[in-house]
């Protein structure tokens, strides 16, 4: 198949800074017609389905964290839903539910408690599938550091992105007794998209997705061996055990549309439906699927994109419910979290529950009825990560 640049459609406060978006039809291998729908009464020819148009906002660049949407699009998933997707990716100044409440996009990828914000503030979203069951975000520290646990980040130099993606971290250490103020400066250090400060020295502790960052690490030659720096070289604090992981990659939807608009509601169920065998494919075809993003415009080096593509199967599978169910207590420790972690200007993600309509399963459980009946395994209860080795600069 073919992947076809376009510009993707922005609101007018996106227009001036609007991205190039691929338009992923999704096809076969053959490059089959699209399903067909009634016939010609004087030929017999099956005349071809109409697709619906869609479009979905990343919250990044185009990279391994979104393989599921790519292969769904590269393998025809989207297209047997009647569907012709468009993936707008992100960047640092692309908010993805302020492009989704405004018209320039009908689904959005965006981590829940940055989400949870925007809804106190008026945004009416719809959390309607939950593609992460994990957290990836971990801080790195090397072993040498003194840094074994949460609790030892007191005095050190601790890394954070921020924009909204240093909430995890801070509820980390708040849990471990450890507060801005115990940290020098009573700050953490803003750290760049990458491990540069980390690896300097600059930085003790890092923040690192594991399917990023901390590959990273692992593909920068240590100058004390001349060889690869190892996960033996590295602590790394995983919130998912230390008990306050929060909800990452969902996917949003329009509140109001949803309500209002019944083909929206529908076409929200094949989208997930769609996304989900996209996921699948990626569980089963790490290679292939790290290719697919490749090929879709990523810049990330062959054996970063596989690793990548690896561990972000690691966060979907297996699964405890079906892929993209939200799970209740997961939601609700997000929330929980969300209402007590403190910010450095002393204030907290939100100041009271979110309304009813922040999340729903009606939509995803209804795409995996669908699957479940067509006999997809949507809880790749086998699934075994493989093994990747990284090439110096992720090449």
């Amino acid at each position: 198949m073919a992947f076809i640049a376009t510009r993707g459609a922005r609101a007018a406060a996106f227009t001036a800074a609007a991205l190039g978006a691929l338009t992923l039809t999704g096809c076969s291998s053959d490059e089959a017609e699209p399903a067909a729908t009634g016939g010609d009464a004087t030929t017999g020819a099956e005349a071809p389905a109409e697709l619906t148009p869609v479009s979905v906002q990343l919250q990044w660049l185009t990279q391994a964290q979104f393989a599921c949407y790519y292969a769904a699009a590269d393998q025809g998933y989207y297209e047997d839903e009647g569907l012709d997707v468009t993936i707008l990716p992100g960047a640092v100044d692309i908010v993805p539910i302020d492009v989704l409440t405004s018209g320039g996009a009908d689904f959005a990828i965006s981590w829940v408690p940055k989400v949870l914000g925007a809804i106190e503030q008026g945004a009416k979203v719809t959390d309607v599938a939950q593609i992460f069951e994990r957290s990836g975000t971990t801080q790195v520290a090397f072993a040498d550091s003194g840094i074994t646990s949460a609790a030892d980040l007191a005095g050190k130099a601790v890394g954070s992105w921020g924009y909204g993606n240093e909430w995890e971290l801070i509820a980390g250490m708040q849990a471990n007794g450890v507060t801005l103020a115990d940290l020098p400066g009573g700050a953490t250090v803003q750290q760049a998209f990458d491990m540069n400060a980390f690896i300097a020295g600059d930085i003790d502790a890092a923040q690192a997705m594991t399917y990023n960052e901390y590959a990273q690490v692992l593909e920068t030659v240590n100058p004390e061996t001349g060889e690869l720096y190892t996960p033996e070289d590295l602590v790394v604090i995983d919130w998912n055990e230390e008990g306050t992981a929060m909800l990452q990659d969902a996917i949003w939807a329009d509140s109001e549309r949803l309500a209002s608009d019944e083909d929206y509601a529908a076409t929200t169920t094949k989208f997930i439906k769609g996304t989900i065998e996209g996921c699948i494919y990626a569980k089963d075809n790490p290679e292939a699927a790290a290719d697919i993003v490749t090929a879709a415009g990523s810049t990330l080096g062959t054996s970063h994109q596989l690793w990548m593509t690896n561990e972000v199967n690691k966060l979907i599978f297996p699964s405890t419910a079906g892929v993209g169910h939200i799970n209740e207590d997961q939601w609700e420790q997000t929330v929980s979290l969300a209402l007590e972690t403190v910010n450095p200007e002393g204030a907290t993600i939100i100041t009271a529950d979110p309304p009813e309509t922040a999340y729903s399963n009606e939509y995803v459980d209804a795409a995996l009825e669908e699957l479940k009946a067509e006999g997809v395994d949507v809880m790749g209860e086998d699934f075994t990560p493989i093994e990747v080795t990284l090439s110096e600069g992720g090449e």
